[in-house]
């Protein structure tokens, strides 16, 4: 479900879909709302492969695709989901699959946006969950378990998360159990990058040996920043095992400065 997934026709598609839906003005409650719209939509799409080949036909004139689209959803979504979900059947897509991940992508960052000025909270949450994730095996399994229905799943993280965390947050965790991505986790890591990107920021994952200091992580933050041209956030995680140093992962982009990642380095020569 990753942008970078989708490619030629199907790019060019989400960015104007994406610049439509932040020209809309709805409010935070209007947003949410064309969040959980479009991630309905999704759904359909993917359990319905007979309403998926037709909106996707490319035989099919445009307009007749959204047409048949504001006859079968109307009543069942709001204005402004219906409007982005017509404006896309109309488009041209790569492969039949990405009308569906797009319109989740677009339903994330719907999410992401209603959580206005407490977006970086937003991103800051999705980390933490995603680390409660890694840490807990018992839950982890839970969420993957295939006996236990999406239902079930989703009530289990509202027990852990509802009053806990931002609304938004709470949303796209349950999303993460039913969009495309092999687990939650990396449901969760694939939204909070969107989550920065739909606010021109980057993600850096940063591994220390030990916790870093506030002004530690501002200077951090400034000197990626001037070097991606772009904010970057931080997800600081505290490694002992590097012994020191810090190893900083941005997109494909990994510096190594750990002691660890020295002392293989010498190894390695020496074995050589």
């Amino acid at each position: 479900m990753a942008r970078s997934d989708l490619r030629g026709p199907s790019a060019d598609a989400l960015a104007d879909l994406t610049q439509k839906l932040g020209q809309g003005g709805t409010d935070a409650a209007g947003l949410s709302q064309v969040g959980d719209d479009l991630f309905a939509v999704a759904g359909v799409l993917r359990r319905e492969a007979s309403v998926r080949r037709m909106v996707t036909d490319v035989s099919t004139e445009s307009r007749a695709k959204s047409g048949l689209v504001r006859q079968l959803l109307d009543g069942k979504v709001g204005a402004p989901a219906l409007d982005l979900v017509a404006d896309a059947v109309e488009r041209r897509w790569t492969r039949p699959r990405d009308l569906a991940d797009a319109l989740e992508h677009l339903g994330v960052v719907a999410v992401v946006d209603s959580a206005g000025d407490d977006a970086e909270r937003l991103s800051d949450e999705l980390f933490t969950v995603g680390r409660l994730l890694e840490q807990e095996p018992d839950l982890r399994s839970a969420l993957s378990d295939p006996a236990r229905s999406t239902q079930d799943k989703a009530a289990l993280l509202r027990s852990l998360l509802e009053g806990r965390t931002l609304p938004a947050t709470l949303r796209l965790t349950e999303q993460a159990l039913a969009g495309t991505e092999r687990t939650v986790s990396i449901a969760i890591e694939e939204y909070q990058k969107i989550a920065a990107d739909a606010h021109g920021a980057r993600v850096a994952t940063v591994r220390v040996a030990k916790e870093l200091t506030a002004g530690d992580e501002e200077r951090l933050a400034a000197a990626l920043g001037r070097q991606y041209d772009r904010p970057v956030h931080l997800n600081v995680i505290v490694e002992p095992g590097l012994i020191g140093g810090m190893r900083v992962e941005i997109g494909d982009d990994v510096i190594d400065g750990t002691v660890a990642s020295r002392l293989d380095d010498a190894r390695r020569r020496l074995a050589g």
